[in-house]
């Protein structure tokens, strides 16, 4: 059960996607195993987790990213997609942004 209702997750995905796509794919290609994706998209998600649709080779490649913990709150969401990015970034050799905290 997701304590995020589905106006919650759309509005999350909409900011993913309007103001951090970039992220998207950085996150995609760190953590979601998918080093050759080309750009991503957040899809969805739960309380256990963000889903996303890569494009690999110019086909859509679904990829889930678990959250290092279930989360109950929405305020939770920005941190874990922060830590995802600067994970991320590490994975790649990547120097984050200053502002993803």
């Amino acid at each position: 059960m997701t304590p995020f209702t589905p106006d919650v997750v759309a509005a999350i995905m909409r900011h993913m996607n309007g103001d951090h796509a970039d992220d998207c794919r950085v996150i995609c290609q760190g953590l979601g195993g998918r080093p050759d994706a080309t750009a991503a998209t957040m899809s969805g998600m739960d309380a256990a987790g963000m889903d996303f649709v890569a494009t690999v080779d110019g086909a859509p490649v679904p990829v889930r990213i678990p959250f290092r913990a279930p989360l109950t709150e929405r305020r939770q969401v920005r941190a874990e997609a922060a830590r995802m990015y600067r994970e991320s970034c590490a994975v790649l050799g990547l120097t984050p942004r200053p502002d993803a905290t």
